[in-house]
Parts: structure tokens; C-alpha cells; sequence
């Protein structure tokens, strides 16, 4: 189970929909909280930015980076995720002009934690090196043997960016089809590892967000992809 902590994720989408994580422990849409784990019919996962058990995509980043993580694989159609036996814990704290509080990134790792994830996707961050709620919200799940990986950021510089340059973090850079630096990810000796970041193609939203196209699929360069 892969925490993907964005802006949600498209879970009805054709190629990811068999791989998206429900919730063992819930009955849907009984408004009770089934499970006690404090949230009420979070039978995909939860929206931490609208404190709802919707936590569907309105941006297209956080389904994009799904499909890269677990797009169903052997389904004639689409793309194949890098895990595609693994499942998407859909976890919203971003909008739908991408940005959303740290207090609910960490909420949502906590949440992850939790509920049975073993791996966190974070494919977002600030500029800095520190940051005390986050850095708690990583050391929770480093103590329970929950992996977090983050995006390194795409300043084409070294400066630091949070949670990638976190303790507990595994930071990753993007990588061309050379194998190459991309030339706009973030580097640095805090960056542990790089993957191909450039021109990937994944799955997004059918339409009505920013990065919606109507085929279902879309090409984007970031660290965030890789």
C-alpha cells in the first residue's frame, strides 16, 4: 500500500482503478466511523484539505504521479505503473491551484501511518531545510517502518527543499533519457537518489482540472514524476 499524499487521485480512472487501495475496515456511506480510526466512510483514503472522505483529484498532479507509482498493467490499455501489484492509498491535501497547509501534509502522513501504508509518496514541498511538524510526521512513520519519499524540487539549483531535505526522507532527483541531470531538478549531496523525470507519461483526469486531458493520459517533466 502506497500513500499517495497530493492532490488526490482520480480512483474511477480505467487504468488505476483496480489498484486503488479501500479501506478494509469501513462500510461506505453508513456516516459511521466503522473502523474508529477517526474518520467517518474514508473507505479510499481522505481529502485533509476539505476534511471529507472524497479525496478525488481537481488538479491532475496527484493522479499523474498515481498512474507512475500503480497503473494497472496487462489491460491492453494506457501505461504500467513501477509497482503495478501495489495499491494507491488516494490521501488530498492539495487544491485545486495545487497548494494546501502543512498541517494537513502531516495529518495525512500520520493517517497513512495508520491505516496500513508502507511506502508515503510526497510530491510537493517549500524551499527550506527544516520544518518541526513535518519532520515529527516523518519520524512517526520512520518508527513504525514506513518509507517516505519526496520530490526533490525543480529550482535547477542546490537549495533545500522540505520534506525531501528532511531526516527520515528518501529525496529524489529527475534524470533525462540520457540518464542525465534533468535541467531543471534540484541537486545536491542531500539528494539520495535520481530517476527519470522527463517527458513521462501518466495517467491524469478526463477533464475540468489543470492538468485534465480528455484522453485520460498526459506527458509531464518534474521531479515529482520521478
Amino acid at each position: 500500500i502506497i500513500a499517495d499524499i497530493d492532490t488526490g487521485v482520480d480512483y474511477n480512472h480505467p487504468d488505476l482503478q483496480a489498484n486503488i487501495w479501500i479501506n478494509p475496515g469501513e462500510i461506505a456511506n453508513n456516516n459511521i466511523d466503522d473502523d474508529g480510526n477517526g474518520y467517518t466512510d474514508d473507505v479510499r483514503g481522505w481529502d485533509f484539505l476539505n476534511n471529507d472522505n472524497n479525496p478525488m483529484d481537481d488538479f491532475g498532479h496527484g493522479t499523474h504521479v498515481a498512474g507512475t507509482i500503480a497503473a494497472v498493467t496487462n489491460n491492453n490499455i494506457g501505461v504500467s505503473g513501477v509497482c503495478w501489484r501495489c495499491l494507491i492509498m488516494p490521501l488530498k491535501f492539495l487544491g485545486s491551484d495545487g497548494s494546501g497547509p502543512t498541517t494537513a501534509a502531516a495529518a495525512a502522513m500520520v493517517y497513512a501511518v495508520d491505516n496500513g501504508a508502507k511506502v508515503t509518496s510526497n510530491s510537493w514541498g517549500a524551499p527550506g531545510n527544516s520544518d518541526p511538524l513535518l519532520q515529527q510526521a516523518v519520524n512517526y512513520a520512520a518508527t513504525h517502518d514506513v518509507t517516505t519519499v519526496a520530490a526533490a524540487d525543480n529550482s535547477g539549483s542546490d537549495d533545500m527543499f522540505v520534506p525531501a531535505a528532511l531526516n527520515n526522507v528518501i529525496s529524489v532527483a529527475a534524470t533525462d533519457n540520457r540518464d542525465l541531470p534533468a535541467s531543471f531538478s534540484t541537486y545536491g549531496a542531500w539528494v539520495d537518489v535520481a530517476a527519470p523525470g522527463v517527458n513521462i507519461l501518466s495517467t491524469v483526469p478526463t477533464g475540468g482540472c489543470p492538468l485534465c486531458q480528455p484522453s485520460g493520459y498526459g506527458a509531464l517533466s518534474g521531479t515529482s514524476m520521478a
